[in-house]
């Protein structure tokens, strides 16, 4: 599965900024365009041991992808509001990052003329909310005939809807309603963005100011919603990500930085959406795989294929760090390390595999 994460915040919050910061992309103004884009890869330091075990010709990390649409202000979403379109390119988005400003510099314009991470989170949240309520609207609307002819499920979508729809209407997000699995069943087809997790950015002026008080108020509501919260300093982060990689580590160093702004997201990111790393390797290739954690082993295997998750026997698991130390799978056998499970085991981060499968299922 790919990450696939979307950008949001108000205008002038430093969204494209980080965005550069990020993948590196040197985006500009957006110039009439109505998203930034890129996919980069997912820094992962064992790749690189493995790929010195197998010596292998082709290697595939996990991805990220990263779309960037202009900030959203207040009321962008009533009516046919641009806004509106805007989110609509985040309906696919696994899970969304919302930059906030926490720096005050007059030099720096901004579309207020305080910071104030509170306003500026339940303003983004509103006009989501304002896009979800009008898509669930329709959603009834395409249902009602169905309900009146007796039809239980499309009654009870309806319900949920409605549901949704009154707790929206009350100013509470779609992800904290507390949503069943069966609710969210039902809201499924509707990709509520106000529904998906959000990992929260504070963007800040340098490394030194990640403790200020606008810092400080936006963990708070990160807490509250048991969300993740970053710092990065956009435009110094911006910088280094254009410089060659053997001088990005001196730079970072030169700012009290252990990682770039790409690899605490992507950290961030994974805890945020329960997701681990496993890996296939051999002499061809090395591939890292992304699933939930909690996943089968047979959920697992279907990342690779689909017929594997529906033809699956058995999984032959080796944890990294034993693969590593000992030097080779043969060695890893030999010593034990080698795993048969089955289709109740949850694959783990880590996890190097090989997938027995019958193709004819």
């Amino acid at each position: 599965m790919g990450l696939r994460c979307g950008l949001i915040g108000l205008p002038q919050s430093g969204k494209t900024t980080i965005f550069n910061a990020i993948t590196a992309a040197g985006a500009g103004s957006y110039t009439g365009a109505e998203m930034n884009r890129a996919v980069v890869n997912v820094p992962d330091p064992r790749i690189d041991a493995l790929v010195g075990l197998y010596h292998p010709p082709k290697v595939v990390p996990a991805t990220l992808e990263i779309v960037d649409i202009p900030g959203l202000s207040a009321g962008s979403t009533a009516g046919d509001g641009r806004g509106t379109r805007l989110l609509g390119h985040l309906k696919d988005a696994t899970a969304l990052l919302h930059v906030v400003r926490c720096f005050a510099d007059p030099n720096v314009p901004f579309v207020h003329s305080t910071i104030d991470p509170r306003r500026d989170v339940e303003t983004i949240d509103l006009e989501m909310m304002v896009a979800d309520s009008r898509t669930l609207e329709n959603k009834v609307n395409r249902l009602e005939k169905h309900a009146r002819t007796g039809d239980k499920d499309a009654a009870r979508e309806i319900a949920t809807c409605h549901k949704v729809l009154a707790a929206l209407n009350d100013g509470v997000p779609a992800r904290r309603q507390g949503l069943t699995d069966q609710e969210l069943k039902d809201v499924f087809d509707c990709n509520l963005v106000s529904l998906k997790p959000v990992l929260y950015v504070a963007n800040i002026s340098a490394p030194d100011d990640a403790d200020n008080e606008y810092v400080a108020a936006l963990r708070t509501i990160a807490a509250t919603e048991n969300a993740e919260m970053i710092t990065i300093s956009g435009v110094d982060e911006a910088e280094i990500a254009e410089l060659d990689p053997d001088e990005r580590a001196e730079f970072l160093a030169a700012l009290g930085l252990a990682a770039p702004a790409i690899e605490r997201l992507i950290r961030a990111a994974y805890r945020t959406l329960g997701l681990v790393s496993f890996f296939t390797a051999g002499p061809k290739e090395v591939h890292v795989w992304t699933a939930r954690r909690g996943d089968t082993a047979p959920v697992a295997a279907g990342k690779i294929h689909t017929d594997m998750e529906k033809g699956f026997i058995r999984m032959e698991v080796i944890r990294y760090d034993d693969l590593i130390e000992l030097g080779s799978e043969d060695a890893a056998v030999k010593a034990g390390k080698r795993r048969i499970v089955g289709k109740d085991y949850l694959i783990q981060d880590g996890d190097v595999v090989v997938v027995r499968f019958s193709p004819r299922h």
